[in-house]
């Protein structure tokens, strides 16, 4: 059996992404017509990490497909302790028909692909959350370019160079745009993705930059992205956190340096009064409850994309 996962970004190119956008519109549009689409499919979904909107969007997602979904999180099955990541990959291949996985590490999720032949979702890992960045991606797609060509986008990514900020510079690389990371010294994304991102985006006239300065950075930006400058698992670093990233803060004032049309966007859970403003964030410039209200719509056209691929 033919099988598609997606590990990172990387697995799927340029037109996957495109597909999975236009059957997330249509999926948006009229979800009753999908009912069906993944009727007697089962999911399991693993979850080392809390969670409400990864939690939420894929469980609600496959039930308004048709399916079913099985939630498992450490006190169940302890991933990689109680019993090795391959045997936990090769008995749920045998019981449910796609694993959707949010952890820790990023092998964890290589090692479920690996030994599962049923497709395995990166529902966020340490290296990347591709599903947030196809949901964000598909906000800009859908409700700020009408559904157009996403060339000569300027979209700035301000604060900590995470896994989100990873999985925007590899989408970037595929759909074209231009793409400004903005994080203090020492706190840049991954190196290998940034090369990637790089590569990709000369076949299709985007660009990947980096600006020290939030001020500087923003000041073409179609869009300000931001996102908590510290995730799960870095809690010991969060007062040292504080101080380096005073600075990167998303406000009223660093708002105003940048063009008028300019949105705000962020993954969520936000840390209101950090790394963005109440104000900001409550603003008729936010775009950030579309933005999880497409991870909905995504991630059912991405579950449904899979599967027929691996048909």
């Amino acid at each position: 059996m033919k099988k598609r996962d997606l590990r990172l970004i990387t697995d799927l190119n340029r037109e996957d992404l495109l597909a999975i956008f236009q059957l997330s519109a249509e999926m948006k549009a009229d979800p009753r017509a999908f009912s069906k689409a993944l009727e007697g499919k089962t999911m399991a979904m693993i979850n080392e990490k809390q969670s409400l909107r990864t939690k939420v969007t894929f469980e609600a997602g496959i039930q308004q497909l048709g399916g079913y979904s099985v939630y498992l999180t450490n006190q169940d099955i302890n991933l990689g302790k109680r019993e090795p990541v391959k045997d936990v990959a090769r008995n749920l291949a045998r019981w449910v028909d796609l694993v959707v996985a949010r952890v820790f590490s990023q092998q964890s999720i290589m090692d479920l692909a690996k030994y599962a032949d049923i497709p395995v979702i990166n529902a966020l890992s340490d290296e990347g959350h591709p599903c947030q960045a196809i949901a964000d991606l598909f906000t800009v797609w859908d409700c700020l370019r009408e559904r157009g060509d996403l060339e000569g986008f300027n979209l700035t990514f301000i604060g900590d160079g995470n896994n989100v900020c990873n999985s925007l510079i590899l989408i970037a690389g595929l759909l074209g745009f231009h793409l400004t990371v903005c994080t203090p010294s020492g706190y840049e994304p991954d190196p290998s993705m940034t090369w990637q991102g790089r590569e990709m985006s000369h076949d299709w006239g985007g660009a990947i930059t980096f600006e020290l300065d939030p001020v500087k950075a923003v000041k073409s930006a179609d869009a300000i992205y931001t996102d908590v400058w510290t995730s799960m698992g870095q809690e010991k670093e969060t007062d040292e956190r504080k101080r380096v990233f005073q600075g990167y803060q998303v406000n009223e004032g660093l708002l105003s340096q940048a063009p008028n049309h300019a949105v705000v966007m962020h993954c969520l859970p936000a840390h209101r009064g950090e790394e963005i403003t109440d104000g900001v964030l409550e603003s008729d410039r936010s775009v950030v409850f579309e933005q999880a209200e497409n991870r909905l719509h995504t991630q059912k056209a991405l579950m449904k994309y899979l599967f027929d691929q691996s048909a």
